[in-house]
């Protein structure tokens, strides 16, 4: 996911992997001209890692990339740096998602090809939520077990589920139609679309405990120029 220089010629890497989670491998003179793995460890790119070690830090031994995916840019490359953030933040290191995996490598094939950014992002961070045990139910209000009527409007509490509001005033409210649309991951609707985003991103940060991500602040100072 990302590299950073260590010493005076290697990196440390953060790698999400299949089988092993978000681990940290320390490249040896990854940074020296003739390295073998010298520019083969680039964000956002399918790789075949190698690693020894007991420790918290691995050593990296072998990297090959697999290929596949084109470098992203402009707002591709930051909904990528979203995603990672949210994977440094939220995963615990060496625990396994295979599933979230999954998705992470689709939504990276999916920004590479230019597909819409929103509902890539929308089902990601579904998929987090789910993995770090708080899945949403958005198809039955929390306390009663009734279906979401798509015309009424609801909250959603982090920690019981979707509530039914007094009105489109009160604070955070959806309408059950955002709700359905976001569990069949539906976002053609430019209210649905709005709305979803807003939901998630509550969600997301109550998730954060309030510590700020870079990458959201990085978009916002691009839209301000």
């Amino acid at each position: 996911m990302h590299t950073y220089p260590y010493k005076e010629t290697s990196l440390l890497v953060d790698a999400f992997t299949k089988a092993s989670g978000r681990i940290t491998l320390v490249a040896r003179s990854a940074r020296r001209p003739r390295s073998a793995m010298r520019g083969t460890l680039m964000a956002f790119q399918p790789l075949s890692l190698s690693w020894v070690g007991r420790g918290e830090v691995k050593t990296l031994t072998k990297a090959e990339w697999l290929g596949g995916i084109s470098l992203l840019r402009g707002e591709a490359l930051l909904c990528a740096f979203y995603l990672n953030e949210l994977l440094i933040r939220l995963l615990a290191r060496e625990d396994a998602h295979e599933a979230l995996f999954d998705r992470y490598a689709d939504a990276l094939r999916q920004f590479s090809v230019g597909e819409a950014s929103a509902p890539i992002l929308r089902r990601f961070e579904k998929a987090l939520l789910k993995e770090l045990g708080y899945a949403l139910v958005l198809d039955r209000e929390a306390f009663t077990g009734e279906q979401i009527d798509p015309a009424r409007y609801y909250t959603y509490d982090p920690e019981k589920g979707a509530l039914a509001a007094r009105d489109s005033e009160t604070e955070h409210a959806v309408i059950g139609r955002t709700l359905l649309s976001l569990a069949r991951d539906e976002f053609d609707d430019i209210r649905t679309s709005h709305e979803a985003r807003a939901l998630m991103r509550s969600l997301i940060n109550h998730r954060l405990e309030a510590r700020q991500l870079n990458s959201r602040r990085v978009f916002r100072e691009l839209l301000e120029l």
